[in-house]
């Protein structure tokens, strides 16, 4: 199976946006699927996470009530919607899964290619 994020771009601050990460096979319901981002010299950071069977969703403090991801089990894809964005926000963004909930990006064993946002202020 393998990951395909997409739907980075460059972006003004205040705007919102959505990437998709599709998979190339079936995701199982005992998946957790993430989101981690990487800004330049910085370590990888949580982003959110949906347990792909039950939908249920994480997020990490800082993020919550800007970020919301979802899924689509039809389409093998999931999204993740930003919004109120800010230079901080910039970062290469990673689609990953796993197959336990988790913050660490080393519990997750498949990764995506990563696309890259930028917001401009």
């Amino acid at each position: 199976v393998q990951l395909q994020a997409s739907g980075g771009g460059l972006v003004q601050a205040g705007d919102s946006l959505r990437l998709s990460c599709a998979s190339s096979g079936r995701i199982y319901s005992s998946s957790v699927m993430g989101w981690f981002r990487q800004a330049p010299g910085k370590e990888r950071e949580f982003v959110a996470a949906i347990r792909w069977g039950r939908g249920s969703t994480y997020y990490p403090d800082s993020l919550k009530g800007r970020v919301t991801v979802s899924r689509s089990t039809a389409d093998n894809t999931m999204y993740l919607q930003m919004s109120s964005m800010n230079s901080d926000d910039t970062a290469i963004y990673y689609c990953a899964r796993g197959s336990e909930l988790s913050y660490n990006p080393r519990s997750y064993g498949t990764w995506g290619q990563g696309t890259l946002v930028t917001v401009s202020s």
